[in-house]
């Protein structure tokens, strides 16, 4: 009876260490992606590290259906999430994730 008493927090502390597992795939909250570009939805992963969980994100978030990481224009203005001119923030399959010089995102746009 002892040994049972004393081997419960034993159990209880082993039982806490466990961590629940990581999502393998993105996937859409509506459970669709359109594959029409929508620049709107993703303006908050500016500034993050392109790492490949968060330009998939971005993708999937965006409605596209590809996605192509350049490296940006170094003289980028501050309304780097603001829609290209002529496309309105929306249009094609296509985002692309510009990449600034520490591999962080400077700028999204459909195209």
């Amino acid at each position: 009876m002892r040994l049972a008493i004393l081997a419960l927090p034993a159990c209880l502390a082993l039982a806490g260490c466990t961590s629940a597992p990581l999502a393998s795939s993105v996937e859409p909250i509506d459970g669709v992606v359109s594959g029409q570009c929508h620049t709107d939805m993703v303006r908050g992963a500016v500034g993050l590290a392109a790492s490949a969980t968060t330009v998939e994100r971005a993708r999937v978030d965006s409605d596209s259906t590809e996605v192509l990481v350049v490296r940006g224009q170094a003289d980028r203005p501050g309304s780097a999430t603001l829609p290209e001119p002529g496309t309105g923030g929306a249009g094609g399959p296509r985002l692309v994730v510009e990449t600034g010089d520490n591999n962080a995102i400077t700028a999204l746009r459909c195209g």
